[in-house]
């Protein structure tokens, strides 16, 4: 049985070694998020014994001051982005909060909950989405994936996206739990992100199980 992140990380080490060699390089006349020290937060603030939810996102935000090394959060002194705006939003019709309930971006009290904010790729080069699309994060989160997947029992996988959605098939699901909706970008939150009530069903799960419902 693996009980902590070193294990996961000794396993892909090689792999890991690669990219971060590429990325350290670019670093020397690129603008890279997050910073050297934030690049894996997700993995600093939910041990893997304490996993309860993984959300997927793509790519860190990619301009200054945003990107902390959790999916859709960013830094306390940032403006909230569009997509996390219309997260925040599902949450308040779900739980029936007050308009007014999030004044910050930042998601690390949802991480040290137990919700793992992954994203696919781990890093991104100034006003460039999707710069290091290529550079072997994928492969590397997809094995994350599959060991939580193998090692863990009654995970909710929360997929918003076809992006996400294509991480399915790594997913044992006779184990845990796959929840599927939209993106919530302001280009697809109407197209089945809204009304999805994800975060009621999440903590209902989380009940079933005996699990402390997360305070969102």
């Amino acid at each position: 049985m693996i009980f902590n992140w070193k294990d996961l990380f000794y396993k892909e080490k090689n792999k890991l070694f690669k990219i971060l060699h590429r990325v350290n390089k670019k670093r020397l006349s690129t603008m890279i998020f997050p910073s050297k020290e934030n690049v894996f937060n997700a993995f600093y603030y939910t041990p893997f014994h304490k996993i309860k939810i993984v959300i997927i996102g793509q790519d860190p935000y990619h301009q200054r001051n945003q990107a902390n090394g959790l999916s859709f959060s960013v830094n306390y002194n940032c403006k909230i982005p569009p997509s996390l705006k219309n997260i925040y939003k599902e949450i308040i019709n779900d739980l029936l909060l007050p308009k007014n309930y999030y004044d910050h971006g930042c998601l690390y009290h949802w991480a040290h909950q137990g919700v793992l904010l992954l994203n696919s790729i781990l890093t991104v080069e100034l006003g460039k989405p999707k710069s290091h699309i290529l550079y072997g994060w994928s492969d590397f989160t997809d094995a994350i994936i599959y060991y939580i997947s193998k090692y863990l029992d009654n995970i909710i996988f929360v997929l918003w996206g076809k992006y996400a959605q294509q991480k399915s098939y790594i997913i044992n699901h006779n184990r845990h739990y796959v929840l599927c909706a939209a993106h919530p970008s302001p280009y697809s939150a109407n197209l089945g992100f809204f009304g999805c009530r994800h975060f009621s069903e999440i903590n209902k799960i989380l009940l079933l199980h005996n699990k402390i419902p997360i305070f969102w």
